[in-house]
């Protein structure tokens, strides 16, 4: 930081913004083009990347003005990136890393991770572009298909084990202190590196003015320390005057950090997770469960919750306004509509909502809501295909209902 601080505010604000859409390498990343913050004595060379980041920030005029009342609301899709989640932003630093201490002849043989999904997906992509073994741990039956083929597509080693995420997390951690492959799940302080470029995009895309609030979901907790080190920064290198407020939004059938901040911050314990349609964050145990907390805790944040049916009644409330997104973002949705009905945020109030996944990756449990093949769900906001008869009177009738009822609600 001492060396950073060499260079003012100004500076470091020009030159950032000079890289943007740029295709000089690698500054035509959103991570690189942020590399002096994030790994700078890094041969350029040796830099494995897919100019991930650079994501859309959506303004979500429909959702916000007629479900929340604001006419401030974004939406920063970090899933629009190479492997469809903000995973690329962590693991194209990671990987670069690796890549730089294999050239330099250190015993790596391979990198491997625990996943739900979406990190095996982006370290797969990265190894392989790089030629690097990948090992993937993922939990048996309990990822999207969408999300499992990938790894298998980019030639990862994939082990698919009786055991749900912590266990895989447990014995990932217990083979590479045996062997000779490198850790890579978010436990890796690389990965942080990567995903504080997603903060500081943010405040690039404002014209460098802070949001009020920015709504992170969270799982294994990595993230909501990585938006809190990239703002912080931003501040302590003079580019802003203050930090947005963070929220962390959590699966309550996976809950652990918002039971810690619930009782007053006192003794952590971790839970079982509970199945969850928010299959990325359904984790018990969060390793960077310290590091979640400090960062919340100097960000006046808050720790917000979802159920199963709040959760799947956000994402299709922000379908149906034009966007596609994951369960996850449906749970950060869920929270700024708890938070603006409380009236802790207000209708004035600028907010982000991190979005960290594509919608494609999670079509299955799309097909079940709006099928009503959810148990013990309403799926109110269902919108299924209907049957008619292929002939001209058919499709009149359904289509003068259909029009009528649209036209009764406006």
């Amino acid at each position: 930081m001492d060396a950073l601080k060499a260079f003012d505010g100004n500076y470091w604000k020009t030159l950032f913004d000079s890289r943007i859409g740029k295709t000089t390498w690698p500054y035509g990343s959103g991570v690189w083009s942020k590399k002096e913050w994030v790994l700078p004595e890094i041969d350029s060379d040796d830099i494995v990347s897919a100019f991930e980041g650079n994501s859309n920030m959506f303004w979500a005029e429909r959702f916000g003005k007629q479900l929340v009342g604001m006419n401030d609301l974004w939406v920063k899709h970090c899933g629009i990136s190479h492997t469809g989640s903000f995973k690329d932003l962590g693991m194209t630093v990671l990987v670069s890393q690796v890549n730089r201490l294999r050239k330099m002849g250190r015993p790596v043989v391979g990198v491997g991770c625990a996943s739900t999904g979406d990190t095996s997906a982006a370290l797969s992509a990265y190894c392989a572009s790089a030629g690097i073994p990948s090992i993937v741990f993922l939990p048996a039956n309990k990822i999207s298909m969408a999300q499992l083929v990938q790894p298998i597509a980019n030639g990862a080693f994939v082990l698919s084990l009786d055991t749900d995420f912590d266990g895989c997390m447990q014995l990932v951690r217990e083979v590479t202190a045996e062997l000779p492959i490198y850790l890579a799940n978010s436990l890796n302080s690389l990965r942080l590196e990567g995903q504080k470029t997603a903060a500081i995009e943010i405040l690039q895309q404002f014209d460098w003015e802070v949001p009020d609030w920015v709504i992170v979901p969270g799982g294994n907790l990595g993230n909501i320390y990585a938006f809190y080190k990239g703002f912080h920064m931003c501040k302590e290198l003079g580019l802003v005057d203050r930090i947005p407020r963070l929220v962390c939004a959590q699966a309550a059938n996976a809950n652990p950090l918002y039971l810690h901040f619930k009782s007053g911050w006192s003794n952590f314990s971790p839970v079982k997770a509970q199945t969850t349609f928010a299959s990325a964050i359904q984790i018990g145990d969060p390793v960077s469960i310290d590091r979640a907390v400090y960062a919340l805790k100097n960000s006046n944040g808050i720790v917000e919750e979802a159920t199963e049916e709040e959760l799947m009644d956000a994402m299709a409330q922000a379908d149906a306004t034009g966007m596609f997104i994951c369960p996850h973002t449906g749970v950060a949705l869920t929270a700024l509509v708890k938070l603006r009905n409380s009236g802790v945020i207000q209708p004035t109030d600028r907010t982000v909502v991190v979005s960290t996944a594509h919608g494609l990756k999670f079509t299955q449990s799309k097909i079940d809501y709006h099928s009503k093949a959810i148990p013990e769900m309403a799926c109110r906001l269902a919108n299924p295909p209907v049957n008619v008869k292929a002939d001209f009177g058919s499709v009149m009738d359904v289509l003068k209902t259909y029009l009528l009822s649209k036209e009764s609600k406006q």
